[in-house]
């Protein structure tokens, strides 16, 4: 990166600080730092421009949908006004919103959506649903079912395994049920090569988890 790439990173950290910083703990700076960290580690091992990933990784929650009434235009529209603020090209800013718009793992569950990517786009979601799986995914996932109030595990209630998009942003289900509707989900659709051996060790740590959560729940141990 030039100085002047690395002086809108160091503006873009500063922005999203100050844009987050009463966020739910799950989504606020500090899981954007994490994705960010990933995303510079996976960069090394794939031919990417490091300065959109980095833009990407750092815009890539700015305002996510689930904080804004399911609206998926906010954090595009917000990640695009403050980059033409600091008036990046208007190619990389159309290769940021895209990211933006095509990362999350629900918009892989529309079939009849617009398909999307970039080796940019592919380092940055490996980094990101890094972030939701192991210890810190774990800890994630219980922080905000915690913070919409739903129940830990609810035995009578089933995952669905087979929800549309609607109905996963919809979805109220038991914190339990997230694991096997998405987090366990997730080692088998990283993009890049780095992702795929870190995200197997971090699901095998999931396993493990369950199965101690499972014990303690029926006061087997």
């Amino acid at each position: 990166m030039n100085n002047n790439q690395k002086t809108t990173i160091n503006n873009t950290i500063s922005f999203v600080k100050k844009t987050l910083e009463n966020a739910e703990g799950g989504h606020d700076w500090f899981h954007i730092e994490r994705v960010y960290k990933n995303a510079n580690l996976i960069s090394k091992t794939e031919n990417v421009n490091d300065y959109i990933v980095a833009l990407g990784a750092l815009l890539h929650d700015i305002a996510d949908a689930k904080f804004y009434d399911g609206d998926e235009t906010v954090g595009p529209k917000m990640a695009r006004d403050f980059l033409e603020s600091q008036h990046v090209e208007e190619s990389i800013i159309d290769h940021v919103v895209n990211i933006i718009n095509h990362i999350s793992y629900k918009n892989s569950l529309n079939t009849s959506g617009e398909k999307w990517s970039s080796p940019e786009l592919e380092v940055v979601q490996d980094a990101d649903r890094l972030d939701a799986i192991g210890a810190v995914g774990i800890a994630r996932c219980f922080n905000y079912g915690g913070f919409k109030n739903r129940p830990m595990y609810d035995p009578e209630i089933s995952p669905n395994l087979n929800m549309s998009k609607e109905e996963y942003k919809k979805s109220a289900a038991p914190t339990i049920n997230h694991f096997y509707e998405k987090l366990l989900l997730l080692k088998d659709k990283m993009n890049t090569a780095s992702g795929k051996k870190i995200a197997e060790q971090r699901h095998d740590y999931m396993e493990q988890y369950l199965e101690q959560f499972y014990a303690e729940w029926d006061g087997a141990k």
